[in-house]
Order: C-alpha cells, then sequence, then structure tokens
C-alpha cells in the first residue's frame, strides 16, 4: 500500500533546523487573558462545544418556593445540592402509583 502525502509548499527540515533568535522573540505577540478568552478550543481539527456538556435528559428551568431549612440542608452538603433535590423529588414520586397522576385539590368557586 502506498502512502499519499500531502504537499504543504514548506520545507520542514528547514523549519525544524531553524533556531529562533532572541530578536525573534519580540515579534511573538504576549499571550493574554483577553486573548486566551477569545480563542477557539479545537480537538482533532474541529472547534469543540463550551460550557456544559448536553444532558441526555433535559431539565426544565423552573422557579420553585422552598422553605429555607429545605435550602439550607442541602446546600450545606456541598456542591451537587440541586441534583440532590433532584434526587429526593424522584424518590417521592415514585411512592406514588404511576397510573393515579396526583391531581390539584380543587377549590369552591367564589
Amino acid at each position: 500500500m502506498t502512502e499519499r502525502k500531502r504537499a504543504i509548499g514548506t520545507d520542514l527540515r528547514k523549519l525544524d533546523a531553524h533556531v529562533i533568535t532572541p530578536e525573534e522573540y519580540e515579534d511573538i505577540p504576549e499571550l493574554t487573558d483577553e486573548w486566551f478568552d477569545r480563542a477557539k478550543l479545537h480537538v482533532g481539527g474541529v472547534p469543540a462545544r463550551r460550557g456544559r456538556p448536553k444532558a441526555e435528559k433535559r431539565k426544565t428551568l423552573l422557579s420553585v418556593r422552598l422553605d429555607n431549612d429545605i435550602i439550607d440542608h442541602f446546600r450545606a452538603t456541598g456542591p451537587g445540592w440541586q441534583r440532590r433535590i433532584n434526587d429526593t423529588l424522584r424518590k417521592a414520586a415514585r411512592l406514588r402509583s404511576p397510573a393515579k397522576p396526583v391531581r390539584p385539590k380543587r377549590t369552591a368557586a367564589r
């Protein structure tokens, strides 16, 4: 099997043999925090996604009012406290029969 080489138009041996002089270092820009903030991370030549990886199960952002002592209890257990609240709610929901959904109580019409 013959390997095919792509012509890149650069003499790599000459490039590898070159020793950078102190004067050439002055031409290299300083790598600042701002430069890194604007940089794009590439993995395998493809721009990598930043931020939290997508979860298999999507979650919904929801505003819920909970008692302060409940929140304090879970926060005191350290990072991941919101996930632990979710796990606790999941366990509580499994206590009910899936065939009988919980319906809100009706209030008398005024």
